[in-house]
């Protein structure tokens, strides 16, 4: 009397673990997940601790914090550019250019692992474009050098080169290594600047800034350049006109 229920129990159990572990089911779970991450910033303002000051906290302990929290808040989408600044302002430049690095890095590893595990096998099948295809194939090949490009341009969301990059074949190796050298550059301006906003004219600040703002120019021209381009498209041969005879057949 009991055997049918001790069979169809397990069955029912396995189809709902499958269910849940559903490439499309992950992939839900991480929509739901990047949603209440940009709900909580938007309503608990995590970006009003620059200008609320940091704990009273000192040495390793706050720098250990920082760090984390700065990986945490890159994860759920505030702004590189404002966590390198109060780096920059509440550690100098020699203990904030690390913990923001180290940040950055921890950021994209949340991103990556979430992007991997849970978007992965449910995007795949969808890269049926061109552009799409291409960026995969160079990903998925050339991890190191095509993250390394996306990190060292300014105009690439850091978050959105993260999703990409989980979705491709790249590894974890080549990803977390581009990543922690490219963005040194744009990352020590932005502490450096941070560092030095008590004193906007000393040449450190002038330096920082204008290496910020000549990095934008190029990326806004960059960006025109592609998008004027793709716009235009390749030319359209012409169409055959009505008042042409067509030669006689021999």
């Amino acid at each position: 009397m009991l055997d049918p229920v001790d069979r169809s129990s397990p069955g029912l159990t396995v189809r709902c673990t499958r269910v849940l572990l559903s490439p499309w089911s992950r992939l839900s779970l991480l929509v739901v997940l990047l949603a209440c991450a940009g709900t909580a910033v938007l309503v608990y303002e995590p970006q009003r601790l620059v200008a609320a000051g940091w704990p009273q906290l000192s040495g390793g302990v706050a720098l250990v914090l920082f760090t984390a929290g700065y990986g945490v808040c890159t994860a759920a989408f505030v702004p590189r550019p404002l966590l390198s600044l109060a780096a920059g302002a509440l550690f100098g430049t020699q203990l904030g250019l690390p913990a923001a690095i180290g940040g950055s890095v921890l950021g994209g590893a949340i991103t990556f692992g979430l992007g991997r595990f849970l978007g992965q096998d449910a995007l795949r099948p969808l890269l049926r474009g061109r552009w799409l295809t291409m960026a995969d194939r160079q990903l998925s090949r050339h991890g190191f050098r095509s993250m390394m490009a996306l990190r060292l341009f300014p105009g690439v969301p850091f978050q959105a080169a993260n999703y990409v990059a989980a979705v491709s074949r790249m590894g974890w190796g080549p990803f977390l290594l581009a990543t922690g050298l490219g963005t040194i550059p744009n990352t020590a301006a932005y502490v450096v600047a941070g560092s030095e906003a008590g004193s906007p004219t000393s040449p450190a600040f002038l330096i920082a800034m204008g290496f910020i703002v000549l990095t934008g120019v190029a990326a806004a021209i960059v960006a025109w350049r592609k998008r004027h381009r793709l716009r235009s498209g390749p030319a359209k041969p012409e169409a055959p006109t009505e008042d042409r005879i067509p030669e006689p057949v021999a």
